[in-house]
C-alpha cells in the first residue's frame, strides 16, 4: 500500500473538493491518501515520507494561486525526481493552473506523472465525480507499474 499526498491550493473549495475525490479514488485502489491545503505545506520536511504526489490549484486570472507557486518552490528542493504523481484544477473561464503545474512537475522536478492534468469547472459538473476518482485510480496503476 503506497501512501499519496495531495495538496491543493484553493479559493472557494473547489478545488479541494476535487482533491478529496483524487484521494478517494486512490483509496478504492488500496493506497492511503492525505488531503491538505497547500498553506498547510511550509517546508521541504513537510513533502518527505510519501510515495506519490498530487498538485492542485484553482486557476485565478490565468494562473495558479500564489500558495501552490509557493508550494512548487518547496518541492523543486524536495527531492521529488521519479516519484509517481499529477496535477489537476478548478477553474471557470481558462483553466491554465492545472497546466502550468504539470508542467513544473514534469520538467523542474523530473516526477513520473500521470498522461496530463485533470481540468475540471466543478466536481459536480459533466461527471466531474466519476472523473476525479478515475484520476485517482490511474496515479494507483502508475504506482503499481513504477
Amino acid at each position: 500500500m503506497a501512501s499519496v499526498l495531495v495538496v491543493c491550493a484553493t479559493r472557494s473549495g473547489e478545488t479541494f473538493r476535487i482533491g478529496e475525490l483524487i484521494a478517494e479514488g486512490l483509496r478504492i485502489s488500496g493506497h492511503q491518501a492525505t488531503v491538505v491545503n497547500a498553506r498547510a505545506i511550509a517546508t521541504e520536511a513537510d513533502l518527505q515520507g510519501f510515495d506519490a504526489y498530487v498538485f492542485g490549484s484553482a486557476t485565478y486570472h490565468g494562473d495558479m494561486l500564489q500558495a501552490m507557486k509557493t508550494l512548487l518552490f518547496l518541492a523543486q528542493k524536495a527531492g521529488l525526481e521519479g516519484k509517481v504523481g499529477g496535477a489537476f484544477g478548478a477553474f471557470g473561464w481558462s483553466g491554465e493552473a492545472p497546466d502550468r503545474i504539470y508542467d513544473t512537475l514534469l520538467h523542474i522536478c523530473k516526477m513520473d506523472l500521470v498522461s496530463g492534468p485533470l481540468r475540471l469547472k466543478a466536481s459536480s459538473l459533466q461527471g466531474g465525480i466519476r472523473m476525479a476518482q478515475e484520476y485517482g485510480r490511474a496515479i494507483a496503476q502508475k504506482l503499481a507499474s513504477a
